[in-house]
């Protein structure tokens, strides 16, 4: 067995973690039931940001479609993590009647109408 079979494997043995890691983040997220403030809406961007063009870039360079799956995937669970916690985050001050201000709901006809500056 080559070095390189063996870097190969622990790539692919770590990522299987990490994306076992980010469904046990989506878990959570979906349980939460306080607002969901620990989640750093910057931090996963830039995670989403760096899987995906490291997916782009196996597809364009090495053209190494397992590698590009990865990194797919895992953009794709940084994703489901903003998304998730965006959702949980309204639900949850819409339920304890504290929507910020500036804070669009897009399920009301009066907020769409002052999105769009209409009456």
């Amino acid at each position: 067995m080559m070095i390189s079979d063996v870097v190969y494997d622990l790539f692919a043995v770590f990522n299987a973690f990490r994306l076992a890691c980010y469904l046990q983040q989506i878990y959570q997220i979906a349980r939460d039931t306080t607002g969901v403030r620990a989640i750093s809406y910057p931090i996963w961007t830039l995670w989403t940001a760096a899987n995906s063009s490291t997916a782009i870039y196996s597809l364009t360079h090495p053209g190494n479609i397992t590698l590009a799956w990865i990194y797919g995937l895992n953009a794709l669970c940084c994703t489901v993590v903003m998304a998730l916690t965006a959702f949980k985050q309204r639900q949850y001050h819409a339920r304890i009647g504290q929507i910020p201000a500036g804070y669009p709901n897009v399920f009301d006809y009066a907020s769409a109408c002052q999105r769009h500056g209409t009456t």
